[in-house]
């Protein structure tokens, strides 16, 4: 009898111990378990609260350990130039980044926030880090397979700062240089758009064959979460002002604006940014036929859709004048994340009450959070939620600047090169005596980077960042004997007067970003003309533009012997030199229109009435040649 009695008692035990482990267990937390069963798992467990509170994204200047974890956020990200310090280390953007993240650990559940950062042409915001050339500059490349590995380089930059998360790439087909944000875009042209959405697998990684088509994926902690964006007809907005109106049939917004997304999804894109710009008057941020009916059902894209920057606030006119009216037609648009930024309990009081209130179903919370969830688990944020040290040193690293090098060479568009094929000025002799070297953007790293450099506008001046200038490119290249005077803006006679053997001038815009950077002019700036004007009517001269778009230039075609679009080509100035001098040939091709006058715009290729300066694809090339 005690025999059976002890036997008995061990059977409870064993019950009790099973029962406890099974409590202890959760599935959510087991990596071996599938996806879907894992975000089943955690959502049966969260309250609405927490639901809520992992469709909100804030800036980093509100964010912190304890704000994570009251509210229970979802999401940080840094605005353009919002950064922990300035000039600050990678090491300091990690500390930063894993205290919000312990924050979110410490909640109940200890769902991991993901950090966003724009990385749009290289991690733009970080010191030290290599800028590329932006994407107006890679579309002239046409090679899809250096953008990929510049997207793998900016996802080991990215990752060196503890940040998993990109707001790139952009690809909007800018139909109208006036637009400000025309730089961002690779091409007028679809095709060349969707080819350069290669740079997707490079940040995320190849994904696996055979993967169902709009799954999202991350290939482990060197690649980061991407971004498509600004869905969709960004880039078509009426004389190219900016958050406006995209009037256009639905032929042409699916044919010309729509086919980039369909590319992004198929490589497995993570999340995609809705457009400030409305179509045909509609609000993108509150178009529930193309958020929710056309992305998420027709294209079967199953990660998460973010907002832009206070993007529901701008669905009414003054941006958030009926704030709860913006949450209801943003959240009912189909969008799952929210990057409100600042006012975060105004959002989370709002859209709190809506659902309980059954203004907002639960069932839309819950594709948001399951969609927000599904990426999280993808990229191993469960699993490695905190950020270590162990990538620092490929911040600004000597292999991915000459990346960003070979990339200049191969973004620069020959426009000019002598009077006729038999006089071409260039490749420039290393050798000569004496060699002017002028214009506002000969010495300046912040106007050769443009804007998303460091501040969200861009910066001017060299002490923004590392990188090398094209003048102190052009002293590193030429013969030791060459003697390289700069004058930024001489005069006539002072051009005249040195007898100088050739002159290389350097001119175009000042940084911008966005609607700052809406032009209904385009003209270079001053001094720029005048320093054209000084020195191209007194010396054979090369005339190197930087600019984000094609500018007026044809009023000075006739003064200039040769003539370069080098766009807006980052930190690594010396690939411009590169090609000048021959070490390179020029093999760019224009992937946007060169307008003879405003008057033309909008003009892109196959346009009825095409009468451009330089037509779409046009690039003269130069060899390579032997050193002097």
């Amino acid at each position: 009898m005690a025999g059976r009695t002890t036997f008995l008692i061990w059977v409870l035990l064993l019950c009790c111990w099973a029962a406890i482990a099974e409590a202890d267990y959760t599935a959510y937390k087991d990596p071996k378990q599938p996806i879907t069963s894992r975000i089943r798992d955690l959502m049966k467990r969260m309250t609405l609260e927490e639901k809520i509170g992992q469709m909100v994204q804030i800036e980093r200047s509100v964010a912190s350990r304890d704000v994570m974890k009251k509210y229970l956020i979802g999401s940080v990200l840094s605005g353009g130039g919002s950064v922990p310090a300035k000039g600050a280390s990678a090491e300091t953007w990690v500390k930063m980044v894993n205290d919000f993240q312990m924050g979110s650990l410490s909640t109940r559940l200890g769902i991991p926030m993901i950090y966003g950062i724009d990385a749009v042409h290289g991690h733009n915001n970080v010191y030290k880090a290599t800028i590329f050339p932006h994407n107006v500059g890679l579309g002239a490349t046409r090679d899809p397979q250096l953008v990929k590995k510049i997207g793998a380089a900016t996802a080991l930059e990215v990752r060196a700062t503890g940040i998993p998360y990109v707001f790139a790439p952009c690809i909007a087909v800018c139909r109208d240089p006036r637009w400000g944000r025309c730089y961002e875009s690779y091409s007028e042209d679809l095709k060349i758009v969707q080819a350069m959405t290669e740079i997707i697998p490079g940040l995320q990684g190849d994904i696996p064959a055979g993967s169902p088509k709009g799954v999202p994926y991350v290939a482990g902690r060197q690649k980061v979460a991407a971004c498509a964006k600004h869905y969709v007809g960004d880039g078509g907005t009426t004389r190219g002002i900016n958050e406006n109106n995209t009037v256009i049939d639905r032929n042409g917004l699916f044919g010309i604006h729509m086919p980039g997304y369909y590319n992004s999804i198929i490589k497995g894109v993570s999340t995609v940014m809705v457009s400030y710009s409305s179509w045909n008057g509609v609000k993108m941020h509150a178009n529930r036929d193309l958020v929710t009916g056309y992305l998420k059902n027709t294209l079967k894209f199953r990660g998460f859709v973010i907002s832009d920057w206070q993007g529901i606030d701008r669905i009414t006119s003054p941006p958030h004048a009926n704030y709860s009216y913006s949450i209801q037609m943003g959240i009912h648009a189909g969008i799952d994340m929210i990057m409100i930024p600042y006012n975060y309990t105004e959002f989370i009081d709002g859209l709190t009450y809506q659902v309980k209130n059954k203004i907002i179903p639960l069932s839309r919370i819950d594709d948001a959070v399951r969609r927000i969830l599904r990426v999280k688990f993808t990229m191993g944020l469960f699993e490695n939620p905190l950020a270590d040290y162990s990538l620092v040193k490929q911040l600004g690293s000597q292999e991915h600047r000459e990346l960003a090098r070979e990339a200049v060479r191969k973004s620069l568009v020959l426009l000019k090169n002598g009077e006729s094929a038999d006089e071409p000025l260039l490749p420039l002799p290393k050798k000569a005596s004496k060699v002017l070297v002028a214009g506002s953007h000969a010495d300046n790293l912040g106007f050769q980077c443009g804007g998303w450099t460091i501040e969200w506008q861009g910066l001017s001046g060299d002490n923004l960042t590392s990188g090398t200038t094209i003048l102190a490119a052009i002293k590193n290249t030429v013969d030791q004997k060459t003697k390289v005077i700069f004058e930024e803006n001489p005069s006539a006679e002072f051009v005249k007067s040195n007898k100088f053997s050739y002159a290389i001038v350097i001119v175009g815009e000042h940084p911008y970003a966005e609607t700052q950077g809406d032009n209904l002019n385009l003209t270079i700036p001053e001094p720029g003309p005048s320093t054209l004007s000084n020195v191209c009517g007194a010396v054979r001269c090369v005339v190197i533009v930087i600019s984000g778009r094609p500018v007026v230039i044809q009023p000075y075609m006739e003064r200039i012997d040769a003539l370069v679009a080098a766009w807006l080509p980052g930190t690594e100035g010396q690939g411009v030199v590169d090609v000048l001098f021959g070490d390179y040939g020029f093999t760019g091709k224009l992937a946007r229109t060169w307008f003879k006058t405003v008057d033309q715009l909008p003009m892109n290729v196959g346009d009825l009435h095409y009468d451009p300066l330089f037509p779409f694809g046009f690039g003269l090339t130069t060899k390579p040649k032997k050193a002097d």
